[in-house]
């Protein structure tokens, strides 16, 4: 029997920890998970264990992140999946890369805030996309000459608020933010993806990712979520990746990639074409939803602006949970941080992060 991957995963306990501890309890003949890490939720975290048979486990809040980064490059690890929310993951991923692991990166934010940091230790078939957006694109460009892509294409369903004037976003509830119509997500990526904060961070993960400037990734929206993104060639094709709207396809892909492993869940995994109806398109609204043309202009920026965006917005977004302002607040006080911020080139981990603790006091101020 070949050797079994070894695999540590990073937010065991989140949305994206649950479904990958779920793959890999399915596949134990060809993955033996070798640590686990959580926040604060010891039970889960405990049972997870128990069921995988892991020795190595992290709580975090109690250990803190150094203990995290540590694990990051266990000597028995060949991959670590980064499934950790906001970021706290930025630490893990370098010490990840350092290590000379391979990164299965759910934690978009580790790009976000520290691409130009990260990119330059990145080794070919070493850093391998989860969200289900880059995913697509990943296995679109597969195969192809980066030379020859006219645009990537990033879709985005619109959230639960797409068609919403101004007017009436600003007395939505975080109840009604939560209740995203096709993804089950944790709250901050669903708050996410309500302002469409979401798909700014994709395209400025995009951009490092797959090395294409800002004027070749367009975003779009389609509510059906059922194409989760394209790629358009020079020769004026397009490639397109389908799929029901289950993260166990893009986190199964992560660990069996080069391969495709059969899905072995159940029934909703599948799409049945005759069924699936009509697949919409249109452009989103960046005057309604300011997050995402506040992403857009920060990335465009480059250096240490997403570190800044980021930062205040996942301030700005734990004070809408909180009720502690309303929705548009979330665009107010990260566009606010963004102007008050004199942009530098990254340079270090340490800076990013002195960085990052600055903005989030600086935000805190603004709520």
């Amino acid at each position: 029997m070949p050797e079994r991957l070894k695999v540590v995963i990073l937010g065991s306990t989140g949305s994206i920890g649950r479904q990958a501890v779920e793959v890999c309890a399915r596949y134990q003949d060809r993955i033996e998970v070798v640590g686990l890490t959580a926040y604060a939720e010891t039970v889960l975290l405990a049972k997870q264990a128990e069921a995988l048979g892991v020795t190595h486990t992290v709580l975090s809040s109690v250990e803190g992140p150094a203990a995290v980064a540590a694990l990051a490059k266990h000597p028995r690890a060949d991959l670590v999946l980064n499934a950790l929310v906001g970021a706290a993951g930025l630490e893990s991923s370098y010490a990840a890369l350092k290590a000379g692991k391979v990164l299965a990166l759910a934690n978009k934010e580790s790009l976000v805030v520290g691409g130009e940091l990260l990119m330059p230790l990145v080794e070919p078939g070493r850093l391998l996309p989860v969200d289900s957006e880059h995913s697509a694109l990943f296995q679109c460009l597969r195969g192809e000459e980066a030379r020859e892509v006219a645009n990537l294409w990033i879709t985005a369903s619109g959230g639960p608020f797409r068609g919403r004037t101004r007017a009436e976003l600003a007395a939505v509830t975080p109840a009604e933010a939560l209740a995203h119509p096709n993804w089950k997500m944790g709250p901050k990526i669903s708050i996410d993806s309500a302002t469409l904060m979401n798909k700014g961070l994709e395209v400025i993960e995009a951009h490092h990712l797959f090395a294409q400037p800002y004027r070749r990734i367009q975003v779009v929206q389609h509510p059906q979520s059922r194409v989760h993104s394209l790629v358009e060639y020079v020769d004026g094709s397009f490639k397109a990746h389908l799929g029901v709207t289950d993260m166990r396809i893009p986190i199964q892909y992560a660990l069996s990639y080069p391969e495709r492993w059969p899905a072995i869940f159940d029934a909703a995994v599948t799409l049945d074409l005759r069924e699936m109806g009509s697949l919409d398109f249109s452009a989103p609204d960046t005057e309604t939803f300011g997050c995402l043309r506040l992403a857009l202009e920060a990335g465009k920026a480059g250096g240490t602006m997403p570190c800044v965006l980021n930062a205040a917005n996942e301030v700005a977004v734990a004070a809408f949970l909180d009720r502690r302002m309303g929705f548009l607040d979330i665009e107010r006080v990260v566009g606010e941080c963004l102007e008050q911020h004199e942009c530098e080139k990254v340079q270090s981990l340490e800076q990013l992060q002195a960085l990052d603790t600055e903005t989030r006091a600086r935000a805190q101020e603004l709520v």
